[in-house]
């Protein structure tokens, strides 16, 4: 019988979501070398109900589950969680890795991976989220229309109400809003997000843009906000358009 999860009180608490036994206690040893407190659970129900209860830090969330897969899992937690998640997928085409992204993970590894490369993600995500919950003070508060990205408390408003974004979603906006009317390219949005030694598709910028959408926009597909500049990549409005949305 595999033991329940253990929470070791040291470092970022982890919770990972695997249903292959040694291959999460492999996972497990690796992360509580670098100081981690560690939980495993090998189902998508067990993953909801301690992600609920413990909080974690960080999920590093498989798709292949039983009883709830991982998709699922990532979209249901992102309803009411920003947690970082890490997902690891056996399902390598561009649309699979897409659709993680699409649902809220903030970063993605395809099977076989090396652990040592899914430690190094875990660093790297942990290091920005801390990042913007701490170290963005002298950015300030950067405001159009009715949208504020506040990098002081770290949240995201629309007019006065709390609009919950995942980690990765408010570095692109921390980006954009810091330089209303400045074009970036896709490519200097994913640096942004995920750093400049990530592997990333380009297209990865054009979900999470998506969803951001989804969330500010009175109407994604006429957006006031985020604009696309065809061929080029994407910029916030310097005023958002009134007649837009």
């Amino acid at each position: 019988m595999t033991p329940g999860p253990d929470w070791r009180p040291m470092g970022a608490r982890i919770l990972v979501v695997e249903d292959d036994v040694k291959q999460a206690e492999l996972i497990r040893m690796y992360l509580e070398r670098e100081g981690h407190a560690v939980a495993v659970v090998h189902d998508g129900r067990s993953a909801l109900e301690h992600a609920r209860q413990k909080r974690p830090d960080l999920i590093v969330l498989d798709v292949m589950l039983p009883k709830v897969d991982g998709l699922d899992v990532c979209r249901v937690l992102r309803v009411d969680s920003t947690v970082p998640i890490v997902m690891l997928t056996a399902r390598a085409t561009e649309d699979d890795l897409l659709l993680g992204l699409d649902l809220g993970a903030d970063d993605y590894l395809t099977k076989p991976y090396s652990p040592r490369e899914l430690v190094a993600r875990v660093r790297s995500l942990l290091r920005r989220v801390a990042a913007g919950n701490g170290g963005a003070s002298a950015a300030g508060i950067h405001q159009v229309g009715d949208l504020v990205v506040d990098t002081l408390r770290h949240e995201v408003r629309l007019r006065g109400q709390s609009v919950e974004v995942t980690p990765t979603e408010f570095k692109l906006l921390e980006l954009l809003g810091g330089s209303p009317g400045h074009v970036f390219s896709r490519q200097r949005l994913l640096d942004a997000a995920f750093g400049f030694d990530h592997y990333a598709l380009e297209r990865t910028v054009d979900v999470h843009m998506m969803n951001l959408r989804r969330k500010v926009e009175d109407d994604p597909r006429s957006p006031r906000y985020l604009l696309t500049v065809f061929g080029v990549g994407y910029k916030m409005a310097e005023e958002p358009d009134p007649g837009a949305g």
